[in-house]
């Protein structure tokens, strides 16, 4: 009976994956593409999938399996981490505000860009 809270640590930072892919899902809509931009937003939609994705399973695996962030990214890594975590969310939400709109197809090439770079990085930190 004392394996308990690990199992339930697992089974709830599963259950969290699951929810937070769910609403990042739900959010985005890659089923629904728009018609003058559908390979570029195709592109943006899933490869930002991908990076949460990985993102998720990194945190799941630093946090429960490895013993913490702060265990597994050190020192100038954490603020790399900080900064992966934090760029590809804030240009996947502000991909149409008014500035980003007219010219939304370099917006999502870039943006594409970030997310394979921020994935990799993620990968990077977390194996070496």
């Amino acid at each position: 009976m004392s394996n308990f809270p690990t199992i339930l640590n697992h089974i709830l930072g599963i259950i969290f994956i699951i929810l937070v892919f769910a609403l990042a899902y739900a959010y985005l809509k890659p089923h629904q593409l728009h018609k003058r931009r559908l390979v570029s937003t195709l592109l943006l939609k899933v490869t930002y999938l991908f990076y949460l994705l990985v993102l998720l399973i990194v945190i799941y695996f630093s946090a429960l399996v490895k013993g913490g962030l702060d265990e597994v990214f050190m020192g100038i890594e954490f603020f790399a981490f900080l900064i992966v975590l934090f760029v590809p969310n804030t240009g996947i939400l502000a991909r149409k505000l008014g500035p980003f709109s007219k010219n939304r197809e370099n917006y999502n090439y870039f943006f594409t860009v970030v997310n394979l770079i921020s994935t990799l990085a993620i990968l990077l930190m977390f194996f070496i």
